[in-house]
């Protein structure tokens, strides 16, 4: 019945536990000495390629020019003879399918020439490989027996070197197509959409007299979260190693109710897995700046310093990649889930999203005179129009079924998007409403100086941590990005959307231009309609409250619980015309991703309620009912005494026994509910109808039946319960 190996086991990592001894790192010396020492960076391109190729390539890097082919051979030798320099043997196009992971092929430099070895890289295999395409999801955008598939590389994003445990393999940032020309990859549609926004910010840029900058590059700065535990208690939790989460798990008697981990003391355990995780990071390039302690035990966070949008995408996987190498190599186990553990905090990631010209200036940052003023404003209505019209699109963006868990949970932002940006700045766009000046006030605002335009401040306002998009000065915060998702999706919907909004604005302003010739006074007006549109969406209040909930209802404003429900807006006609008029998405990748999140919903889901079901049937139901006989026989001889057992001492045992019956009796039938579920969606041959069959019943029997597991956890002897518990994993180190 109980399997007695498992409970010695986990008797010993509680043990082995306290012996832990922490690995000892080398030291590199100052940060700067090795940053970047695995990255093909323009140092590295200007010491080993001719001044000519070094030129041009630089351009395609920084200009966003389009890529001369003819230095491609120039280039891949380059990249070669530097690699080799550092004990490379292969090389590989690293791309982003739509897993939400990273993939990789790899090929040795050996070549036979006459018999003889060689090692070559040519620019053909840089600019191009030719994975099998076949078994990556595409959606239905291509079929099965289609297997041609080609990467190609993005040399806006630099190469770089990943060391394994006999050689280091050179990565080539690539995008993923089909045969037939079709994005198969999340950084495709990135690429285009940072074009799209390019272009249409350009024309703002220029209506204000700049003619200087060359291009517009949208920036971002991601905030990682996640949790740390023990490898072996890590291993004796089936559930986390295929789900991801705790399928159940009683509460401990201390969570995070004392809040005594946000920014505490970092243990040296993690602060040495952090120390080693910064020192690969930063041999790739990826600038960490921030680490500490986040609010849930056992939870921390890593950010780094912002980049360009498929960079700072690319950055992103990089950290997950290598935190999770990192506390492989140290005995812990990494959780990217959104909510690995139910009655603490989940973990997110914080998308700080900004524009910046060629030049290098903010283009969400009020500027020093009255022209760069309007012209932030013109940036930062746009971006509430994008949120106002395109909400459900991305609110569809960061949906997922690990998300679902977190998302309006008193810890993360809630299913609604709305915008919130202070007190000083909403009074700003009302004045704009209302066509009346702003009193100056010189230690926060600056004044525009034009007659009738209000003043704006700088970042003069605390930051909502409760909002799903907050302007912080400078940036918006994106915060309901799951902690496990690749941040490519949110930020190609939101560029797309921005760009549709800034298109919008100017043909109102050049239309308003024909009867008002004062360029200031048209831009007011379109600015003042748009102010007044978008106010539904702006929000300054506690969005987790539940009287946000009721007013987000007046003002018309979505609240999409769940992803099966918030897939639908990929297929809503405004998105899809919108998405393919800024040239974002072709209408059969946007029908193949639509499909394929639809999919990966569903497999989730069942993949959980199958483990759900195996970890009650093996782990949790044998060791209660071992219990149940253990009361049985005791309530058994108890009444063999007779009266010498006084009635009140029996019925504890007996109500003892009832209990855990119960219990039993609770969790089978609950068990029985999720099978019959799971037959009930089988029959389904419609996915889109089978994710919401799974969303309305399977979620909620989830729940519903890890209840009597979670109470059995909390009445049956320790010796006895098999599966690492939340007081272990969250409370020891």
């Amino acid at each position: 019945m109980l399997n007695n190996q498992s409970i010695s086991a986990r008797k010993e990592v509680l043990l082995k536990l306290s012996k832990t001894v922490l690995p000892k790192l080398e030291k590199d010396g100052p940060i700067a000495s090795y940053f970047e020492s695995n990255v093909f960076n323009e140092k590295v391109m200007r010491e080993m390629l001719p001044k000519d190729t070094y030129k041009k390539l630089r351009d395609t890097i920084r200009k966003g020019e389009k890529l001369d082919l003819t230095i491609a051979n120039t280039v891949a030798h380059a990249m070669k003879e530097w690699a080799l320099s550092k004990g490379v043997t292969h090389f590989t196009h690293w791309f982003q399918p739509q897993t939400g992971a990273t993939a990789e092929k790899h090929d040795s430099f050996l070549e036979y020439d006459e018999n003889h070895v060689l090692e070559r890289f040519r620019g053909s295999q840089l600019v191009q490989g030719e994975p099998d395409a076949s078994s990556f999801p595409s959606g239905g955008a291509r079929t099965t027996f289609e297997a041609r598939g080609y990467t190609m590389w993005d040399p806006s994003s630099p190469a770089f070197i990943v060391d394994g445990p006999s050689g280091g393999i050179l990565c080539i940032p690539s995008v993923f197509i089909s045969y037939t020309g079709e994005a198969l990859d999340k950084k495709t549609p990135l690429l285009r959409s940072m074009e799209s926004i390019s272009n249409s910010a350009m024309k703002v840029l220029k209506m204000f007299g700049n003619n200087t900058a060359e291009r517009v590059v949208t920036t971002i700065g991601t905030e990682q979260e996640y949790f740390l535990i023990d490898k072996a208690f890590y291993h004796l939790r089936p559930d986390l190693q295929i789900t991801g989460r705790t399928m159940l798990g009683a509460k401990p008697p201390k969570g995070q109710q004392m809040d005594d981990h946000y920014f505490g003391s970092i243990k040296e355990r993690v602060l040495a897995f952090m120390q080693d995780s910064e020192r690969e990071l930063y041999k790739l390039g990826v600038p960490a700046k921030t680490r500490h302690n986040e609010v849930a035990p056992h939870q921390y966070e890593v950010a780094p310093i912002f980049a360009e949008a498929n960079v700072g995408s690319d950055r992103n996987q990089m950290i997950m990649e290598v935190l999770k190498k990192v506390a492989n190599r140290h005995n812990l186990a990494l959780l990217l889930h959104e909510k690995p553990f139910a009655g603490v905090n989940g973990s997110g990631k914080h998308n700080n999203w900004s524009m910046s010209d060629s030049d290098g200036n903010n283009l969400l940052d009020p500027g020093n005179t009255p022209e760069e003023n309007l012209q932030f404003l013109v940036f930062l209505v746009a971006t509430l129009m994008a949120v106002h019209k395109y909400g459900d699109l991305l609110r569809m963006s960061i949906a997922s079924a690990g998300n679902d868990h977190r998302l309006g949970a008193n810890e993360a932002p809630p299913a609604i998007i709305s915008v919130f940006l202070g007190e000083r700045l909403n009074r700003i766009l009302d004045d704009i409403k209302e066509n009346k000046p702003t009193a100056k006030a010189d230690d926060y605002i600056i004044d525009l100086g034009i007659s009738k335009l209000p003043s704006i401040m700088r970042d003069n306002t605390d930051r909502n941590r409760t909002s799903p998009f907050a302007f912080t000065g400078q940036k918006f915060e994106f915060r309901a990005i799951g902690s496990s998702a690749s941040v490519s999706l949110a930020n190609t919907v939101l560029c797309a959307a921005a760009a549709d909004s800034i298109d919008i604005l100017i043909a109102d302003v050049e239309k308003e231009m024909k009867s008002i010739k004062d360029q200031s006074k048209a831009i007011l007006q379109v600015l003042r309609k748009y102010i007044i549109e978008t106010e539904p969406i702006r929000f300054e209040g506690n969005n987790y409250s539940e009287e946000w909930e009721k007013e987000a209802a007046k003002r018309g404003l979505p609240n999409i619980k769940r992803t099966a429900y918030a897939l639908d807006a990929f297929m809503d006609p405004k998105n899809i015309e919108m998405l393919i008029r800024q040239g974002v998405y072709k209408e059969n990748e946007i029908a193949g991703r639509y499909n394929t999140k639809v999919e990966q919903y569903i497999t989730a889901l069942e993949i959980e309620a199958d483990t759900f079901i195996n970890l009650i049937n093996t782990s949790v139901l044998p060791s209660a009912i071992t219990y149940q006989s253990q009361l049985l026989t005791v309530v058994k001889d108890m009444k063999a005494i007779g009266d010498a057992v006084p009635a009140d001492a029996l019925a504890v045992e007996v109500n003892m026994l009832k209990s855990v019956s119960e219990k039993i009796s609770r969790l089978s039938a609950g068990v029985k509910i999720i099978e019959d579920i799971l037959a009930e969606a089988g029959d389904i041959h419609e996915e889109p109808k089978k994710a919401k069959l799974i969303a309305d019943k399977l979620v909620d029997a989830l729940n519903e039946t890890r209840v009597p597991a979670d109470e059995l956890e909390g009445i049956i002897p320790d010796d006895l319960w098999p599966l690492p518990k939340y007081s272990e994993m969250l409370f020891i180190m």
